[in-house]
C-alpha cells in the first residue's frame, strides 16, 4: 500500500510539471462530459451497487439520498462541467503590476497550487466537480472518496482519465485511490508531505476533525456547518416565513442548511410562531428554549447547551429567543462554526451591523443559507467551503485554487 501511494504522489508531481494551455483544458473537459453522457447507463449501474451496499450497512435515509445518481443528477454534473469550461482560466494572470522608484518592475502572477489531495465522503458528484475544478486551475488531484460511493467515484474518475488519454495528456492529472484499507488516509496525511501540497477534506465532522488534527500537509475546509438564521424585529413576515422554510427544509443533508433559528423576542408570538408552525407542519422537529416552549405549551423538547452546537443534517432545528441584535451576534460567534449565517430584516442599518460583525465566512441578508454553494456564487462548482481564518474563505471554486508568485524585472539593478 505505501509504495502504491508514494507512486501516486510521484506521478502527480510529474504530471503537474507539464502545464497545458486553456484551449486544451477546455477540450478535455468537453470530452469528459460527453463521456459521462455516453456512459450514463454504466454510471447508474455502478451507483446502484453503492446504493445496495448502503442499504445493507443501514445508512440513514438522508445519507443514502446524497449517494444517488439518477438522470437528473447526472445532467447536473454535465451542466456543472459546462459552466467550468466557460469560466476564465485563473492561471498565469497578472493580478497586479507596479514599478518601484528604483526602476524595479514587479508583477503579481497567479499560478496553480500543485498537487491537491481531496478526501471526501458520500456524494459522488464531488468526484467530477473537484477533478474538473482542479484540472482547469492547472492542478493535479489525488482523490480519496468514501467507501460508500466507491463504484460511482471509480467510474467517474476513470472517465476523466480516459478523456485525458484521448487528448494525449498525462492521465495522472487525475488519480483515484482505489485502496479500501482504513489506514490509507493516515498515510496520506502524515507521510505524503513531499508529494501533496494541500489537503481538502469534504465530509462529516469526524472525518474533517481527523484530517485537521493529524495532517502534516496544509488543509482547506470546514469542520461542520452550524448555520444560523436570525429573524429580527424588523423582519418582513412573508420573507421570514419563506426564507426560513427553505433554509431548513429544502435539503437538510447539506452543510448550508440552517440548524439554529434565532428569533427576536419582540416577534416571537406572531411572526415566530407562524414560522415554527410551518416547520412543524412539514414534519420538522423543534427544540427550543423556555420562551419558545411556551408557544407550544411546553410540548416541544427543551434545548440543552449542546443543542446550540449541533449540526443535525436532518428535519430537526434548535430555536432560541434573543433580546436584540447584539445577543444574536454573540450567540452566533460563540456557537457557530464560521460557515453561513443570515439575518432577516428590513432595517438596512441592522443588516449592515450583522453582516460586518458575525465571524462567518458567508454572511447573508434576507437570503436562504442554502445558497452557500460555489455553483450559486457563479464559481462553476466548488471543492468545498472553507471556514479557515486565513484565505481562501467561503466557497472554494476555480479562482480560489490558485496561488501567486512575484515576477521582478529590471535593467541590471543591484542593491546597495
Amino acid at each position: 500500500m505505501k509504495s502504491l501511494l508514494i507512486n501516486l504522489g510521484k506521478k502527480s508531481k510529474k504530471a503537474f510539471s507539464k502545464q497545458i494551455n486553456t484551449k486544451k483544458k477546455n477540450k478535455i473537459l468537453k470530452n469528459y462530459f460527453q463521456l459521462i453522457e455516453k456512459n450514463k447507463k454504466s454510471i447508474i449501474y455502478a451507483n446502484k451497487k453503492d446504493i445496495n451496499n448502503a442499504h445493507k450497512k443501514k445508512l440513514k435515509d438522508n445519507l443514502i439520498k446524497r449517494l444517488v445518481l439518477d438522470d437528473n443528477k447526472i445532467s447536473d454534473i454535465v451542466i456543472s462541467i459546462k459552466k467550468i469550461i466557460k469560466l476564465k482560466d485563473p492561471t498565469n494572470v497578472a493580478l497586479k503590476k507596479w514599478t518601484r522608484p528604483n526602476g524595479l518592475k514587479i508583477t503579481k502572477m497567479s499560478i496553480p497550487i500543485g498537487v491537491i489531495g481531496i478526501i471526501y465522503e458520500s456524494r459522488p458528484n464531488v468526484t467530477s466537480d473537484v477533478a474538473s475544478l482542479c484540472f482547469k486551475s492547472g492542478n493535479t488531484v489525488i482523490l480519496k472518496g468514501g467507501s460508500e460511493a466507491f463504484y460511482s467515484n471509480l467510474i467517474l474518475s476513470k472517465l476523466f482519465r480516459k478523456s485525458l488519454k484521448m487528448n494525449k495528456v498525462n492521465e495522472n492529472f487525475v488519480q483515484f485511490i482505489d485502496i479500501k484499507k482504513r489506514n490509507v488516509v493516515d498515510f496520506l496525511l502524515t507521510k505524503m508531505v513531499r508529494y501533496i501540497d494541500v489537503i481538502i477534506p469534504r465530509g462529516g465532522k469526524s472525518l474533517v476533525k481527523k484530517v485537521q488534527k493529524i495532517s502534516s500537509i496544509p488543509t482547506i475546509g470546514h469542520l461542520e456547518g452550524v448555520c444560523h438564521s436570525f429573524v429580527d424585529k424588523d423582519a418582513n413576515p412573508k420573507i421570514a416565513l419563506r426564507v426560513i422554510h427553505n433554509a431548513k427544509l429544502r435539503n437538510t443533508a447539506i452543510c448550508g442548511a440552517t440548524e439554529t433559528i434565532l428569533l427576536h423576542e419582540k416577534i416571537i408570538k406572531k411572526v415566530g410562531k407562524n414560522i415554527l408552525k410551518n416547520l412543524q407542519e412539514n414534519n420538522c422537529k423543534i427544540i427550543g428554549d423556555s420562551k419558545i416552549r411556551k408557544l407550544f405549551d411546553g410540548k416541544i423538547k427543551k434545548a440543552s447547551i449542546k443543542d446550540w452546537s449541533k449540526e443535525y443534517l436532518d428535519t430537526i432545528v434548535s430555536v432560541k429567543s434573543v433580546k436584540n441584535l447584539e445577543k444574536a451576534i454573540d450567540h452566533i460567534n460563540h456557537f457557530g462554526t464560521m460557515h453561513t449565517d443570515c439575518i432577516i430584516t428590513e432595517n438596512k442599518k441592522t443588516a449592515k451591523k450583522f453582516l460586518n460583525n458575525v465571524k462567518s465566512s458567508i454572511a447573508m441578508h434576507n437570503t436562504s443559507t442554502q445558497f452557500a454553494d460555489g455553483g450559486e456564487f457563479g464559481f462553476g462548482g466548488e471543492v468545498g467551503i472553507s471556514t479557515n481564518a486565513l484565505p481562501p474563505r467561503g466557497p472554494v471554486g476555480l479562482n480560489q485554487l490558485v496561488s501567486y508568485k512575484y515576477q521582478v524585472t529590471s535593467k541590471g539593478k543591484i542593491r546597495k
